[in-house]
């Protein structure tokens, strides 16, 4: 219900901003922005999900491998004592409970590609234990508070995106650490609010050692790249991302040849899920991305950045950080607006300035929430998504908070 009340939102304020152009200012190409906005972000969710077919199609293939070959069971036995804890509508041993560890693991990986179609998964096994197929259920919704939040110990979608920009040689990857604070803020946030809305006993002596060995984990891997000189930090976290990740696929297809399966036939069933899959999240991408499209095209968004500027002004605080708000606001609304957003703070400030990393940083310690709202419960036809949207909001707005703040601390 919110997420409908919010994408209405978005069409009367760019209707409202757009009738103030015309009136006040004379503009009235406005209206033309706005309608080839409209047209261009439906044709880019169509884009999106083509785009997706191949890799949705790829890792649900490999997944039904790893189910039929026991590799899923094995590690929903493993995350089963904290995760049926988080997750107390989630049987032990059920296969949603490796799909979500696969799916967080590949969010804490940087992984963007390959965490889409494992939260896919997720959220269609899930919903098999849903007694009201329309509705979210509480599994649901810590599942999607944990992607919203992000915790990222290698932010490789990130660095990609950034290491062929002209001079980001200047810039090193001194927004590596910063990251992995911020979006450990907004994990242990976003979940501890979520559990006390759940009635979930926090100080549950699991979930209490898994907290606190999450954390020394955290700070171990701190420790580590932040001993090490900025070039090998690059070398370093792609080889671990891209090592982990290509190990993973081998021991599912060893274990399908272990479990003698026809290994082959089983990728093509599962590959067929991704494109049906695909196929039904178009409408739902149609929605938001056009809504959003509207909203930006508009002026809307320029207009809230220049109002937080002067809210800030009037406050005496600092307003050099932004210049990176366009890519804070625009992170929770569209990935590649925010990936633009923040190529372009680069060009403009410098990729070595202060906007251009705080840019960064905050590109890489919030999630697309709307796009994943949109995304996962469509897959599965849920409509009613409860009090989702509002603390997958605060995970959001807690990782963006955080990464301007920790931005101060590294790079002024």
């Amino acid at each position: 219900m919110v997420l409908n009340y919010i994408w209405i939102a978005f069409f009367v304020i760019a209707f409202v901003v757009a009738v103030v152009q015309t009136v006040v200012y004379g503009n009235t190409a406005i209206w033309t922005d706005i309608m080839n906005a409209s047209f261009s972000s439906a044709r880019t969710a169509f884009d999106i999900s083509l785009g997706l077919t191949g890799v949705l199609s790829l890792w649900l293939g490999l997944m039904k491998i790893g189910e039929r070959g026991g590799m899923v069971a094995v590690l929903s036995r493993l995350i089963s004592p904290l995760f049926t804890r988080l997750f107390p509508g989630v049987p032990k041993g059920h296969p949603a409970l490796g799909s979500m560890f696969m799916n967080v693991s590949a969010n804490m990986l940087g992984l963007d590609n390959a965490a889409t179609p494992l939260g896919l998964k997720a959220m269609k096994e899930l919903q098999e234990l849903n007694p009201k197929k329309d509705t979210a259920t509480d599994a649901m919704l810590m599942f999607l508070v944990l992607n919203a939040s992000g915790l990222t110990l290698i932010p490789s979608a990130i660095i990609a995106t950034v290491a062929g920009f002209l001079f980001f040689e200047v810039a090193g990857y001194s927004y590596f650490l910063p990251i992995l604070i911020a979006t450990f803020m907004a994990t242990f946030v976003g979940l501890l609010a979520l559990c006390i809305k759940q009635r979930i006993n926090i100080f549950d002596r699991v979930i209490v050692l898994w907290g606190l060995g999450l954390t020394v984990f955290v700070g171990g891997v701190f420790y580590y790249f932040s001993s090490l000189p900025e070039d090998k930090i690059s070398t370093y976290s792609a080889f671990a991302a891209n090592s982990i990740l290509f190990t993973i696929i081998v021991v599912f297809i060893v274990s399908g040849l272990v479990k003698r399966i026809n290994v082959y036939d089983a990728f093509i069933e599962g590959a067929k899920e991704g494109f049906k899959t695909a196929v039904m999240i178009i409408p739902y991408l149609v929605a938001i991305l056009v809504a959003i499209g509207i909203f930006r095209a508009s002026g809307a968004m320029d207009y809230i950045v220049e109002g937080f500027a002067s809210f800030f002004g009037w406050l005496g605080i600092d307003t050099e950080f932004v210049g990176a708000l366009p890519t804070a606001l625009m992170k929770s609304l569209s990935g590649s607006g925010s990936r633009g957003m923040m190529v372009d703070a680069m060009s403009t400030y410098g990729v070595d300035s202060f906007v251009g990393r705080v840019a960064c940083t905050v590109q890489g310690s919030t999630d697309t929430t709307f796009y994943i709202l949109a995304v996962y419960f469509g897959s599965v036809g849920v409509r009613k998504t409860r009090y989702a949207v509002g603390y997958a909001l605060l995970a959001d707005v807690i990782g963006a908070i955080s990464a301007i703040t920790v931005s101060y601390f590294f790079f002024k």
